[in-house]
């Protein structure tokens, strides 16, 4: 006859353990000490064996029976329910330690070493204050597109809707890489694609000619630091990137032969770059050696002298002069890629060469292993001719046809 609630409440220890069967193999026993502990005996392979499923009266009649069911269709299957139990504790264990923070510093380290410091710091600062104290401690496997669909929404109403598509993107290659390696079976994240409104790219605003001869003007007028217009200077000079110049050491120039040579790990695209010198720049650089020649870097911080010059500090100095900040026409110090973008455009050189000079991303991956030198004859030319027209801007003199234009395109 099946057990009662009522009859196993009821039962008192003897001396001897007692057993009370419900059937099916399912029992009770209890123990002179007052315990009581379900068992399911059980055959496999003509062997009898017992599978422990839990105390009394933590695990009830009703949860003993639907343990017992599912004990039972393992050993139909041939396979012993200890062992199961014994798996299954391991997957999650392993879930437990797999945890979405876990996996996405996994990721990072994956992926740093074609990554810049900067963005690395940034892809590290906005998952830890946006993302772990959310979902970092729970197992990959348990976190859901609802679980991402809060987290981005909340940057969203923050005003940062960017940083919540960089996060769902983000998120998105974490859930690809746990895929990858056996820890996720699919990626949450992808639904998601389009639930945050993608803001309206501001493209930074080039100087029109009558600008640059104003900005030279402003810049010779500055009575900042000399070390300050110098730098701004040499970005219209080389229109390299801001964090390109500003952590420039000394070490990777030749004056002599006028020539810049930044490594991979200092560029957006991990590929070393070329910049050549015009005999402007090179003049700057030289009365810049007397600066700060001394030290590592072209311009360290003043008040961190480890540290190099901040972002900051050029873009207040384009404030003062009246080129950045309210009622300005809104100029900072990257725009001065896009300003000798669009005129060496216009002065008809290729776009090939500006964009290798720009060092932009190249599609074609074999060929960017060793393009950072292509084009050098031709990148030669225009920085000298860039400079030669900036100084002639200035001067208000009459402006020819460069010596490389898209009518000798043949050459490379």
């Amino acid at each position: 006859m099946p057990l009662t609630d009522a009859r196993i409440r009821t039962t008192k220890p003897g001396g001897k353990p007692l057993k009370l069967a419900d059937g099916g193999g399912l029992f009770l026993e209890v123990r002179p000490s007052g315990k009581k502990l379900w068992r399911y005996r059980y055959r496999i392979a003509d062997k009898e064996n017992l599978f422990a499923i839990g105390e009394y009266p933590e695990v009830s009649l009703a949860a003993a029976r639907v343990e017992h069911d599912k004990a039972r269709s393992l050993v139909k299957q041939g396979i012993h329910p200890s062992h199961n139990r014994q798996v299954e504790r391991l997957s999650t264990q392993l879930a437990n330690a797999n945890t979405f923070e876990a996996v996405a510093n996994e990721w990072i380290s994956k992926k740093a070493s074609r990554w810049t410091p900067y963005y690395q710091r940034q892809v590290e600062s906005f998952l830890g204050a946006d993302v772990y104290p959310y979902i970092g401690k729970l197992p990959i496997r348990s976190v859901t597109a609802a679980h991402l669909l809060e987290i981005i929404r909340r940057i969203e109403e923050r005003g940062a809707a960017t940083v919540a598509l960089l996060v769902r993107q983000w998120s998105s290659a974490i859930f690809r890489y746990a895929v990858a390696t056996l820890r996720a079976d699919s990626d949450p994240a992808a639904a998601l694609r389009g639930a945050i409104h993608r803001p309206k790219v501001e493209h930074r605003k080039p100087l029109t000619k009558g600008q640059i001869k104003d900005f030279i003007g402003a810049l010779d007028k500055y009575g900042g630091y000399r070390t300050t217009v110098i730098a701004l200077h040499l970005l219209l000079l080389t229109f390299v990137r801001t964090v390109e110049l500003r952590k420039a050491l000394w070490s990777e120039f030749d004056l002599d032969n006028a020539e810049w040579r930044i490594p991979a790990e200092r560029m957006k695209m991990r590929e070393p770059h070329i910049v050549p010198l015009s005999k402007q720049a090179v003049e700057l650089l030289r009365e810049l050696h007397t600066h700060t020649g001394g030290r590592g870097m072209l311009f360290p911080n003043y008040r961190r002298p480890k540290d190099c010059m901040t972002a900051t500090t050029l873009n207040r100095a384009l404030e003062r002069m009246g080129f950045n900040g309210k009622d300005s026409i809104g100029f900072s110090a990257h725009g001065f890629r896009a300003t000798a973008s669009t005129l060496l455009n216009e002065m008809g050189y290729r776009s090939d060469v500006i964009e290798r000079q720009l060092a932009h991303a190249e599609r074609d991956k074999v060929r960017a292993s060793y393009n950072h030198a292509e084009y050098m004859a031709e990148r030669k030319a225009m920085m000298q001719a860039w400079a030669d027209y900036l100084d002639a801007l200035v001067r208000d003199e009459h402006l020819g046809s460069p010596p490389f234009s898209r009518t000798t395109s043949d050459r490379t």
